[in-house]
């Protein structure tokens, strides 16, 4: 349930041997125990160094309104980490950041966001919104956009198809 937390291994670390590609599949992966557990296909994986945190949606098991998969893994990722300051981490999503996601991208001073396809109804990294940039806030995040973009798509596609 929740984040589920891959433990501390030697270096080199997780992100040194991994490509933006290999988190997202990943996050592809989750987002699929999402689907067959009756939530919205969005995993997310964040990692610090040598600590990786997996998460997926869980609004409809929790019932929560919050537990989306970002939310989850930050969550997680702080109280493994001891530190709400998550400064070093990269956190791979399947779909852009929702406004709640990306003000706490923020919050926690993630060094960057990269998500699959873009959310052109409530996406806040910069699709209708750009929380994680907004010149205004005290940090701003780094994006990189459309990693499997295709893949991630036709997964929420083939969801809301099914759905309808």
């Amino acid at each position: 349930m929740g984040a589920r937390i891959r433990g501390r291994t030697a270096a080199p670390t997780f992100e040194m041997q991994s490509t933006d590609e290999d988190f997202m599949r990943r996050a592809i992966a989750l987002a699929q125990q999402a689907e067959d557990a009756g939530d919205v296909p969005i995993g997310a994986v964040l990692v610090s160094g040598d600590v990786v945190v997996e998460a997926k949606n869980e609004k409809e098991a929790r019932p929560d309104a919050t537990a989306h998969a970002e939310m989850l893994a930050l969550a997680q990722a702080a109280r493994l980490l001891r530190s709400w300051r998550l400064s070093d981490a990269t956190i791979y999503v399947t779909k852009e950041p929702c406004v709640m996601c990306a003000g706490a991208m923020v919050a926690a001073r993630i060094r960057r966001v990269v998500y699959g396809c873009p959310d052109p109804k409530g996406g806040a990294a910069g699709s209708v919104l750009d929380v994680v940039r907004h010149p205004a806030l005290n940090h701003r995040i780094e994006v990189t956009a459309g990693v499997l973009e295709a893949e991630t798509a036709a997964q929420l596609q083939g969801f809301f198809r099914k759905r309808r």
